[in-house]
């Protein structure tokens, strides 16, 4: 055995020159053919042993004396076996191809799967910068217009009130206190402020949502910048405020006074409503502890319905915007726009 396996022209030492990837179809490949030799090298030694062993048989009635050879299958089982190790050299072969080829096709899918990973990375940091820059660009909107607020609240609140004192202290410079002018301007601030809700209400509803839609609209529609047409309104409702606090400062008497007390509402009023409508209800500066405050929390919500239009545009005022939502049975609605802004200010606070 061992000086056929050293004597035969494919000795095993061969295996090892041939590459790596083709070391496991060779190994099975040598492995069958050396199979089928044993079995052909033990075949033809019992052939030889029969062949000894065979005696000559006489038969009767003068037939052919010699004897009569075994039939051999030596061939048909030589056939059998290489046909067989051939099956399985193609088997092996066939399984390797199909492994090489299922190899392949992972490999293009896991290319594939990169690139498309890449592809979503991309996209994801193009996202993600946008909503950055748009984050941005909403801080530095509400930044400007708080600025503007804030400036314009100050200077008129100082005037205002540089205003009141200087009239009242120059009046009580001749001796006599005149109390019915007083009365007349504290009592006609407050009969202003109140009055401004339903000219703002009626201008609301018959200017604004009609011939002066295309400034108003402005306000409905997503704002684009720090300011928006709208805020012209809020210019033209100051100017009638100007005029009356400069004739009712610079002039003295009773008429003077009223007119000063009317100009004093109006500012007081457009104050207020700046704070509620922009800070609170659209949020373009922030407010504070005013959010928190309930019935203000009914008026954002009253005048969001406003904006959802969905009771013909009611209410069109501002701080008696729950009774007019009360009037056309909106109850229901406000106190789910309430729960619905509640529950998004603390998402947002949480963020």
């Amino acid at each position: 055995m061992f000086l056929f396996l050293s004597s035969h022209k494919y000795p095993l030492a061969l295996l090892l020159s041939f590459q790596t990837k083709k070391v496991f179809v060779f190994a099975a490949t040598y492995f069958c053919y050396l199979k089928f030799e044993l079995n052909k090298y033990y075949l033809l030694k019992y052939m030889a042993t029969l062949r000894t062993s065979t005696s000559t048989v006489i038969y009767p009635f003068r037939r052919n004396t010699a004897s009569t050879a075994i039939p051999n299958s030596t061939v048909v089982c030589v056939e059998n076996g290489r046909k067989r190790n051939e099956l399985n050299v193609c088997m092996v072969l066939q399984q390797r191809r199909k492994n090489l080829e299922s190899e392949k096709e992972i490999m293009i899918n896991n290319s594939d799967a990169i690139k498309s990973c890449e592809a979503f990375n991309h996209v994801s940091q193009i996202k993600l910068s946008k909503s950055e820059e748009r984050l941005a660009k909403k801080k530095f909107e509400r930044t400007t217009y708080l600025l503007a607020a804030i400036l314009s609240s100050l200077g008129i609140s100082s005037m205002a009130i540089m205003a009141v004192y200087c009239r009242f202290s120059w009046q009580m410079e001749g001796g006599e206190f005149q109390l019915l002018e007083m009365f007349g301007t504290f009592a006609l601030s407050v009969g202003a402020a109140v009055g401004m809700e339903y000219w703002a209400r009626w201008a609301h509803r018959a200017l604004w949502h009609a011939s002066l839609w295309h400034m108003h609209e402005s306000h409905h529609r997503a704002r684009e910048g720090a300011f928006e047409l709208n805020d012209v309104f809020a210019v033209v409702n100051a100017l009638p405020a100007i005029a009356l606090l400069s004739y009712g400062f610079f002039n003295g008497g009773f008429v003077p006074g009223l007119c000063f007390g009317a100009g004093l509402g109006i500012t007081v009023f457009g104050m207020a409503y700046m704070l509620v409508h922009d800070g609170l209800v659209h949020r373009r500066f922030p407010v504070g502890p005013i959010a928190n405050v309930p019935y203000l929390r009914k008026v954002a919500a009253a005048h969001q319905i406003h904006h959802a239009d969905k009771f013909d545009g009611v209410p069109y005022g501002l701080f008696l915007g729950p009774q007019e939502l009360e009037e056309v049975g909106g109850l229901t609605e406000l106190e789910k726009e309430i729960k619905r802004r509640r529950k998004l200010s603390q998402n947002s606070d949480i963020l």
